[in-house]
């Protein structure tokens, strides 16, 4: 490999597109702020995606939500995404981070 192509394969590996989908590190600036158990509701329109990490490259496939659904949010990060579960009402649920802006906190502690 030329010097070249590997300075091009190098940067394009250290790119966002192909960077890791992990929880954000501590002492970094995306470290969540927790916070107790809230319940939100999904606001807007059209599907809410799901992602495995706080990034828009490490979205979940298949897996959203659709406005009015109960969240229960457990952290948001100084960039605009929150840590979420959602409870299937046929049992389980699912866990990941969505957009912050398109939630609304219900003052509830947990799902209504």
């Amino acid at each position: 490999m030329t010097s070249k192509a590997l300075v091009i394969a190098l940067a394009l590996l250290a790119s966002p597109v192909f960077a890791a989908c992990n929880e954000p590190g501590t002492g970094t600036k995306d470290t969540p702020i927790f916070s107790p158990p809230l319940g939100a509701v999904v606001t807007g329109t059209g599907r809410l995606q799901f992602h495995s990490a706080p990034s828009a490259h490490c979205a979940m496939a298949g897996v959203f939500v659709i406005p009015r659904d109960h969240l229960v949010a457990y952290a948001e990060t100084r960039d605009g995404w929150t840590s979420v579960m959602y409870a299937r009402a046929t049992g389980g649920g699912v866990t990941g981070w969505v957009r912050s802006s398109r939630l609304k906190h219900t003052g509830t502690v947990g799902p209504q």
